[in-house]
Parts: structure tokens; sequence; C-alpha cells
């Protein structure tokens, strides 16, 4: 199953993570996505774009009209969504000009510590 991480890490540590894991050369089955703090997670997976990613999920490339059709939305503020969990790299978009959710699941890592 190809899965996603959703990570609250400083810009340092996901870089020694990333060098680590290239260092390694095994084929992983999940991605890491690094967030620098959950207030900034929580921006970009906001509950209307966590909606939309499991409406997608497991769906194949489908037009932004049929992403909001799933999620019962408006097609602008779909869009926005969209561009935002692209620029995220959560989503791909397909040569044809859909979107496309590339995982089979989320699973989502951040540690919360007494100041």
């Amino acid at each position: 199953m190809k899965t996603v991480i959703l990570e609250v890490r400083s810009p340092k540590e996901a870089m020694s993570g990333f060098a680590q894991a290239w260092n390694t050369n095994k084929q992983q089955k999940s991605a890491r996505i690094s967030f620098a703090s959950p207030e900034l997670l929580w921006k970009v997976l906001s509950a209307k774009r966590w909606e939309l990613l499991k409406a997608l999920c497991g769906a194949g490339p489908v037009s932004i009209r049929e992403a909001a059709r799933r999620v019962e939305r408006d097609v602008k503020g779909v869009h926005g969504d969209i561009v935002a969990l692209i620029d995220a790299g959560l989503l791909n978009r397909t040569e044809s000009g859909g979107v496309e959710f590339p995982y089979e699941a989320v699973k989502v890592e951040f540690l919360l510590q007494a100041a």
C-alpha cells in the first residue's frame, strides 16, 4: 500500500531524513511530506481539504468538476483547495488537466510536548 506520511519536522530534520533515505537506496512504500509546525500542517490540511482527499483516495484521475461533485461543493472553492493540495505535494495534475491523489493511505505524525 502506497502511503503518504504527513509530519511536523524542522527543515533541518527533514533534510537530514532525506539525506539518510537517499544514502540507504531502499525502495520505500511511503512518501513523507514535512511541515515546519502543527499550525502550518492544519492550515494546509483544513477540514474541507481532508474531506476532498478522502473523496479522491482510490478514485484515480478525476476532473475538478467531478471532485467538486463528490464532496458536494462549488467548483471554485474546490479549485482553490486543489491548488493548495497540489502546492503541498498531496495531489498531482494529470496530462488531461484533471487531478489525482497518488496514495492509498494518509498517516499524520506529530508530537505534542509540554512547553
